[in-house]
């Protein structure tokens, strides 16, 4: 049914509410899973315009995928991993086109409507800019 998940991840607790939920999918549907973080603090949001180096906190965003991928594939699962930086919600649209995923599965924190308001959410603008099917997950860690 889904040959490849995109998992957006946040470097945060709440990733192992996802990562355990497309574990025990990919292994039921034998699909393969590309995670991705997306950078978006200043140096993140702007490296290619300004032909910047990545930072310190993009180097750390890049080994904690690594650590994960390879945890994932240790269980003999097909992953792959991906850094973005920028929107958050521009940049997981894209690569789910890009790497040819047919579903995006990502955990949501629930929050209340004001903060929502207020900071947006990356699962609502991503529900306007891409076709491919959403599976959000609440977490309950922040």
């Amino acid at each position: 049914m889904y040959a490849r998940i995109l998992v957006p991840l946040e470097h945060a607790p709440a990733d192992e509410t996802i990562l355990a939920h497309v574990r025990d999918l990919a292994r039921r549907l034998g699909s393969s899973l590309v995670l991705i973080h997306v950078a978006d603090g200043w140096v993140a949001r702007n490296i290619k315009e300004l032909d910047l180096r990545e930072s310190e906190e993009m180097r750390e965003d890049r080994a904690y995928l690594e650590q994960i991928c390879g945890r994932l594939q240790a269980e003999g699962l097909d992953v792959d991993a991906v850094l973005a930086a920028g929107d958050p919600a521009k940049e997981i649209a894209d690569a789910a086109q890009r790497e040819g995923c047919d579903l995006i599965a990502m955990a949501t924190h629930g929050h209340r409507l004001l903060e929502d308001v207020v900071r947006g959410s990356t699962a609502t603008a991503l529900r306007h800019i891409t076709k491919v099917p959403i599976l959000m997950v609440r977490s309950d860690k922040k």
